[in-house]
């Protein structure tokens, strides 16, 4: 599968490609929202890794901007997010059209669950 990720973690961008590459997909990644918006404008991936937490322009901007833009129905999108107490925050993502979460710091064994399971 063809897989974005856009975290601003050099420490999360590395396992991820490690993990995801040697399991055989194609991964690529940025380390911001912006960037990621660019790139999700351009190019199909089959999953969307993003962080909600980043500086400038969040993850939350980036899925309010994919939803403004008529693109969220598109993308099949995992967030991350490192802050477990915002259950209220995740429900009203999902709502918006994003397809599931993992929590931080990152299993890996359940991360690869999650893209299989999209597969």
């Amino acid at each position: 599968m063809k897989i974005l990720g856009i975290d601003d973690s050099f420490a999360v961008n590395e396992l991820l490609d490690t993990v995801l590459n040697g399991s055989g997909h194609n991964f690529m990644y940025v380390d911001n929202g912006q960037e990621g918006l660019k790139l999700i404008r351009s190019q199909k991936f089959d999953i969307v890794l993003l962080d909600l937490t980043m500086p400038e322009f969040s993850g939350v901007d980036v899925i309010h901007a994919l939803k403004k833009e008529n693109i969220m129905d598109k993308q099949k999108i995992i967030i991350f997010t490192a802050l477990s107490n915002i259950k209220q925050e995740i429900k009203e993502l999902m709502e918006l059209g994003v397809n599931s979460y993992i929590e931080k710091p990152i299993d890996v064994d359940a991360l690869l669950e999650k893209v299989d399971s999209f597969g």
